[in-house]
């Protein structure tokens, strides 16, 4: 068959040319929406793309942003790419010393980035060592201490919005993502038009997420971390209508957007769940428009799954996937036979990771590196591999550490069942092993948030003399009530666990850190345990 080139301006063309009155919204800090089609994107992302190499960002050059989710950053997810540049999406929730750092390592030309963030940027300039243009996306720029920069609407006034897209090879990098540095510096991953095309095909699969051009998008999900998952791009190929949450969007102003625009698939953190799960049980709010509401980050607790199944008849939908991963690799679904499942079954599914998503291979192996059998008992390290699938990070010389003969060594430890489907037990770093047994930090974590008077929980290994580690909770109350260490403790026993499970001490927080995309931080938890004992 006759070559064709999988690139973006395949993409970004199809609803410019089919759904041209179809909109794309984004919340103004002010709480008004900004509103315009797909056909005046389409004309601003052909003016992005022809004025690039005009700031020094030419075929094969990196940019980077610093933005929160709004339509100039989808634009800027179009325009660069499309232009032959790599887009590189640098996660703003780091540190000033690590975002930097990744800039640095990706070699970025230019910068664009929001207007709340201009003294971050103003900071960053010293530390950039190959940054020469500076964009604020904004109508004017404001004055700064950034030498010579440019406001957005400036460099669009410029562009051309008949340009003709140059047909990219589909191998060509598109978009870089660093991972959130959990332990050690990041590390870059490059994504080619290619697999972001082919990831895109497989969110509108309709065993995947079955995106569609009938949906209204609210992507929670940061775009500056692995491509809000990819929502962005297969939201756009398929024509469907964004609702972007914009600066700083709060639990309330996501509830308010799902209710006035009567989005059908939300996605985001699995802690954005609980706030707004929080939120739910004191405002009401007609979420009832929606299809699903996709969380991940870390496993999605079954007390949280049935608040929104049972309270609201919204579906908690599970994958699995990484910055390695572009991000998804796996998804959960219902099968065929399993549609007449009461509430508490169909929930006892979906908690899991699921299977491959199509084209993907996964195995599962224990530590002498044979595949574990589907038992549902027996534990292993997850590998993948696949057209989307990372087989190396960016000039990383650890690289041959995590990608083995084509495989993603994940560092999660999993089982899978009779049926195939996996279920997370743990990180390998967040699994404790204690008197020679393994404990599961993720599945204390989820029987604690099931309690009534518990908001968030979190679980991890502490030393000892004897049992070599032993689990230590940390919980945030729901309201003043604040049950006792014991009563806790009776909770899990009544949930099934074997009293050598149990935590040795529940510590009572305000709050438990998060990373910077929103997982719980329990890398500085075991950093300030000091301060909790």
């Amino acid at each position: 068959m006759a070559g064709y080139n999988l690139n973006l301006a395949r993409v970004v063309e199809r609803p410019e040319h089919y759904f041209p009155r179809k909109e794309i919204l984004t919340r103004r800090t002010d709480g008004s929406l900004f509103r315009y089609t797909y056909a005046e994107f389409g004309a601003r992302v052909r003016r992005l793309a022809s004025v690039m190499a005009s700031i020094g960002v030419g075929p094969g050059a990196k940019a980077a942003t610093l933005a929160w989710n709004t339509h100039e950053h989808l634009e800027l997810y179009f325009g660069i790419p499309c232009a032959g540049a790599v887009l590189h999406t640098a996660n703003l929730r780091l540190s000033d010393e690590h975002i930097a750092y990744t800039m640095n390592h990706a070699e970025d030309r230019a910068l664009f980035f929001s207007p709340d963030l201009l003294a971050t940027v103003e900071n960053l300039v010293p530390l950039l060592k190959t940054v020469t243009t500076y964009v604020i996306l904004a109508e004017h720029a404001p004055p700064s201490r950034i030498p010579g920069l440019i406001a957005y609407e400036d460099l669009l006034r410029r562009g051309d919005p008949t340009f003709r897209y140059p047909d990219v090879d589909e191998d060509t990098p598109a978009s870089i993502c660093f991972t959130s540095a959990t332990t050690g510096l990041p590390k870059g991953v490059a994504y080619s038009h290619r697999a972001l095309v082919l990831h895109s095909m497989m969110l509108s699969h309709v065993d995947g997420m079955a995106l569609s051009e009938k949906d209204v998008l609210l992507p929670i999900a940061p775009m500056f971390h692995v491509n809000s998952w990819g929502v962005p791009f297969a939201g756009v190929w398929v024509g469907a209508k964004f609702v972007f949450p914009g600066e700083r969007p709060h639990a309330q102003d996501n509830l308010a957007l799902i209710e006035s625009e009567r989005v059908t698939f939300a996605h985001g953190a699995v802690t954005v769940g609980i706030d707004m799960m929080n939120l739910l049980t004191s405002e009401s709010h007609d979420i009832g428009s929606l299809r699903g509401l996709l969380l991940g980050g870390q496993a999605t607790p079954a007390a949280v799954m049935k608040f929104f199944q049972e309270r609201h008849g919204v579906p908690i939908l599970t994958a699995w996937g990484s910055t390695e991963c572009a991000p998804l690799a796996t998804m959960t679904y219902i099968r065929g036979d399993q549609q007449d499942l009461s509430v508490d079954d169909t929930i006892a599914i979906r908690v899991r990771q699921g299977i491959p998503a199509p084209s993907v291979e996964r195995k599962v192996l224990d530590e002498d590196g044979r595949p574990v059998p589907w038992d549902d008992t027996t534990m292993g390290e997850v590998y993948v591999r696949g057209p989307w699938i990372a087989t190396t990070y960016i000039d990383e010389p650890r690289s041959a550490e995590s990608f083995i003969d084509g495989w993603w060594k994940s560092g999660d430890i999993a089982t899978v069942n009779g049926d195939g489907v996996m279920k997370l037990v743990d990180r390998a770093k967040d699994l404790i092993k204690s008197g020679g047994e393994w404990i599961s930090s993720v599945d204390l974590e989820n029987a604690l948030m099931a309690h009534a008077a518990l908001r968030e929980a979190t679980v991890i290994g502490l030393p000892h003399d004897k049992w070599l580690e032993r689990p230590v909770a940390f919980v945030v109350a729901r309201g003043a009530e604040r049950p006792s260490e014991d009563a806790l403790r009776e909770h899990l026993l009544a949930a099934g666990f074997a009293k050598w499970w149990l935590p040795d001490r529940l510590i009572y927080v305000d709050e438990i850190p998060k990373t910077g995309v929103g997982k719980f931080n329990k890398r500085l938890l075991r950093e300030r345990i000091n301060e909790y004992l």
